[in-house]
């Protein structure tokens, strides 16, 4: 099967005449006049991206897949070939509702009858992976059923070793090859593909993201029936909603739109730095708008974290860029060590300025973040930066957060939108809240330490110290250093402890 695979794979790259990207490399380049000459008939006159992108969507929903994940790393891509991905549209064929029913009842083994109340067999939605069904559950709540592609692990394993040979060739064969790390993207796409194809992962990713949400007022998250998932089926509660690309719709229905833009930049923000846990498929496919004006989240597949460090050092990165502090935003590359130590400052400081500067004031149908960041990756690569694997799909998402901005309100300030509640979250993580909230964290581990301090103070001041007449008074200064020592810290843990119990008790 792989070889016939491969045949139509080197078909496809012929008739879109990519192998130019292979025949760039100066030891091959002679090959481009003869295979030009044999295959005169080929139509090579449209751009390389226009052509590739064609190239795959001839080859199929996992190539198409890969070109979307292409089109997010422009840290690694050339801009016009970026661009062009971007259009890759996931609409692929259902499969037959037939193959459906016979996953469904492998999955729980028995009859379908059995399992739901009703089962609609036409999908409303299919993607490379999975496509989604409308059911009603034996208790009569309504259900959307997600369902697995048969063989679509088989197939992604054949594609996938596929495009790690092809890799190779680029790396070795292409002269940008090397410089954009082909094997490294597609290892990243062989994971992220890894994470959807176990549909209890995606189911446990909505539950986390609903738990977040839990008492939100701007978001809604399906819940899952976990005892209808397994590995291939995923059921979650039916969400009624209009999809987020259709603006007429959602005026005629009342809702006011520049909230509603407003409401999506303060989701991003609360996913990003609250919890450090996004959703990092947000484009407009996957998001609809409730009758009460809330979004709805839907297909989990693809999320995104960052710890603690990360959190701080881009509100602190944001916070200086919407303040213009080009300085800060600098030494903050600088300090996280995204930025080698030998950085200049200054340097860095100029760069960034050119790129950031005359965005500012401008409307957000005037701004596009893509060519922002392009320039941005442009100059980053200047000073020897390599863009933090765990911040690319974050850079993903805000180029969603960006389109479904442009479409509900052009006029949308981003800047103005994000900067009060970053500083408010700021001042929660290094101010008094913050102080509260780290006592809280560690309380337990000091009122586990705190028994055990008379006794380890004990074992301390009576530890050999190799006493001898000469040494005695000086010995005697040493216990009592060590002892005052230890008195304050005991002192600041039992103070420590005092606070939370009065803040504990005040709540």
């Amino acid at each position: 099967m792989r070889i016939f695979r491969l045949t139509k794979i080197v078909f496809v790259v012929l008739r879109f005449g990519l192998d130019e990207f292979l025949l760039a490399h100066e030891r091959v380049r002679w090959m481009r006049v003869p295979l030009n000459m044999l295959l005169f008939l080929r139509n090579n006159k449209r751009p390389r991206a226009v052509r590739l992108r064609l190239a795959l969507e001839n080859l199929g929903p996992i190539f198409v897949k890969f070109g979307q994940v292409l089109s997010t790393r422009r840290d690694l891509m050339p801009a016009d070939i970026a661009d062009e991905l971007a259009k890759l549209q996931d609409q692929v064929p259902p499969f037959p509702s037939a193959q459906a029913v016979a996953v469904l009842e492998a999955a729980y083994g028995k009859p379908l009858s059995e399992v739901f109340k009703s089962f609609e067999e036409t999908p409303v939605a299919s993607a490379s992976v999975a496509q989604v069904h409308f059911a009603v559950l034996p208790d009569g709540r309504h259900a959307a059923v997600k369902i697995l592609r048969p063989g679509i692990s088989n197939v992604i394993a054949h594609d996938v070793a596929l495009l790690k040979v092809a890799a190779e060739l680029v790396e070795k064969l292409w002269a940008d090859g090397r410089r954009l790390k082909p094997r490294e993207v597609v290892g990243e796409f062989e994971k992220h593909l890894g994470d959807e194809l176990d549909l209890t992962r995606e189911a446990a990713n909505c539950s986390q993201l609903r738990r977040n949400f839990a008492d939100s007022q701007l978001l809604l998250v399906p819940e899952v029936y976990w005892d209808f998932c397994t590995p291939d089926v995923m059921v979650m509660e039916r969400m009624y909603g209009i999809p987020i690309s259709q603006v007429d719709a959602l005026r005629a229905a009342g809702l006011d739109i520049p909230r509603l833009a407003a409401n999506g930049v303060e989701i991003f923000y609360t996913q990003v730095f609250r919890d450090g846990y996004f959703h990092a498929d947000m484009h407009p496919g996957n998001v609809q708008v409730a009758a009460n004006g809330q979004y709805i989240a839907l297909d989990f597949g693809i999320m995104g974290t960052l710890t603690d460090v990360d959190k701080r050092y881009l509100a602190q990165n944001f916070i200086a860029f919407f303040r213009r502090d080009y300085k800060r935003v600098a030494e903050v590359h600088i300090e996280s060590g995204w930025a080698p130590a030998e950085t200049r400052v200054d340097e860095l400081e100029s760069a960034i300025r050119a790129v950031c500067e005359p965005i500012f004031d401008k409307p957000l149908r005037e701004v596009s973040f893509g060519r922002v960041l392009l320039r941005l990756f442009q100059t980053s690569r200047r000073f020897g930066i390599e863009v933090q694997p765990q911040l690319v799909l974050l850079q993903k998402t805000l180029l969603n957060i960006e389109g479904l901005g442009l479409q509900l309100d052009p006029e949308l300030d981003l800047w103005k939108t994000a900067k009060p509640w970053l500083e408010s979250w700021m001042a929660e993580q290094v101010g008094w809240r913050g102080f509260i909230k780290s006592l809280q964290v560690e309380a337990p581990n000091y009122a586990s330490l705190l028994p055990q301090l008379p006794r380890l103070l004990h074992r301390y001041l009576t530890s050999d110290t190799g006493n001898s007449s000469d040494e005695t008074l000086r010995n005697i200064l040493e216990q009592q250093k060590r002892y005052n020592t230890l008195l304050t810290i005991v002192c600041l843990l039992l103070f420590a402890l005092f606070a939370w119990e009065i803040f504990r008790f005040s709540l």
